[in-house]
């Protein structure tokens, strides 16, 4: 039996949540029934649904912008209500947009993983709905790479941004309706929260276990396999490496100009990483890094996704190409003097790049981080709405 999203389980079975109030919808692409129908239409064209305001995240309404690329405000072309944005500007619903509505409904789809800025978007939408005493309900999604395996440091406070506002590790194991009682619960946001539950999701399933149609949540997370190795291979962005994006495998595909592709797949394979292979690739990006200059490196080949561990995999990667070119290799250097290192920010500590740059292996850092990642598994399965 598939499983049912939290959208479908309020279409057909909780209407009671809805009925009479004037909505406002936080959305994206991914936010579609089984039938490909997304909830927008859905509900514009239910009769006791009620839609006065749509919101978007980073990528925007309709999924089309780049990353890290504002996005405005405006009427939405096919239903003609307002659609704000909330990655520009603004990164939260104002008072004033949130006049006039009895309810905020956000479904989006997430990947699971800390970095991707879903989940700080809906702890925004939360916070908004607290100030302005409005209920909100958030409309359960799978944890595409599942709910078991959990990964990475844990974020520290001082490293808080809107790729990481809270102290989760990289791939955290939870979905956003989760998510939502942690951040409410525990860091006090103090939200009129109600979630709506999935049916017959499993902690162990992975999106491709569950029946429902892949939607790419973002331009450069097309597939699933794309969503398998990012927990890894996004640290990329941190450094001067190539991560694939303005190709077709993103975050598959690593490299650089100065790298000699066989020599790095080489490498890798020699650790016997479980679970993965490295096969030498050429690519020549048309965006981000390096656009138009041919490129050399490694796509990983995910073999045994139970066994494959993205996060280590993806400092393994850093550390071969750092030990084998390092004349060439450079962490992207902070925004400002003082500033916080574009590495730490995305792995939540500066511990890690410290850590490699004194030689530490890769195998003690994990050890490092393990204690901290095992407390907030402990609590996060306070939080659990799923066995």
């Amino acid at each position: 039996m598939s499983v049912k999203s939290g959208a479908e389980v309020l279409l057909t079975k909780r209407l009671d949540l809805t009925g009479g109030k004037r909505m406002g919808l936080v959305t994206n692409p991914t936010a579609v029934l089984p039938n490909l129908i997304h909830v927008l239409k859905a509900f514009v064209e239910h009769p006791d649904i009620e839609v006065r305001a749509l919101f978007g995240p980073e990528h925007g309404l309709y999924g089309a912008a780049a990353d890290g690329a504002t996005v405005e405000s405006g009427l939405d072309p096919h239903t003609g209500l307002p659609a704000y944005s909330l990655y520009g500007e603004q990164v939260k619903p104002t008072p004033e947009q949130l006049a006039g509505l009895d309810l905020l409904i956000f479904d989006i789809q997430d990947v699971g993983v800390r970095f991707y800025t879903y989940a700080t978007t809906m702890s925004y939408c939360l916070e908004a709905a607290a100030q302005a005493g409005l209920p909100i309900l958030v409309l359960d999604r799978p944890n595409p790479i599942n709910g078991v395996s959990v990964e990475g440091p844990v974020l520290e406070p001082e490293f808080a941004s809107f790729v990481g506002c809270y102290p989760l590790p990289i791939r955290h194991g939870m979905t956003m309706g989760e998510l939502a009682r942690l951040f409410n619960e525990t860091f006090g946001i103090g939200a009129d929260l109600t979630v709506v539950a999935m049916q017959g999701w499993r902690r162990e399933m992975w999106f491709d276990d569950t029946g429902l149609p892949w939607i790419a949540p973002s331009p450069n997370l097309p597939t699933l396999d794309t969503a398998t190795v990012y927990p890894g291979t996004c640290l990329v962005e941190g450094t001067n490496l190539s991560q694939g994006r303005g190709t077709t495998r993103p975050f598959e595909w690593i490299g650089a100009p100065w790298i000699d592709g066989w020599e790095l797949a080489y490498a890798l394979n020699g650790l016997n990483l479980a679970g993965v292979r490295f096969r030498p690739v050429s690519f020549t990006p048309t965006a981000s890094k390096y656009a138009g200059q041919f490129c050399n490196g490694a796509q990983l080949h995910v073999l045994d996704r139970e066994r494959f561990c993205p996060v280590a995999t993806g400092l393994h990667l850093l550390k071969a190409v750092r030990d084998l070119y390092p004349q060439h290799f450079a962490w992207m250097p902070p925004g400002s003097p003082g500033g916080i290192w574009p590495f730490d920010r995305l792995v939540g500590t500066d511990r890690v790049r410290q850590q490699m740059e004194a030689g530490w292996p890769v195998e003690e850092m994990v050890a490092h981080w393990r204690p901290k990642l095992l407390e907030f598994d402990e609590l996060a399965q306070a939080y659990f709405l799923y066995g």
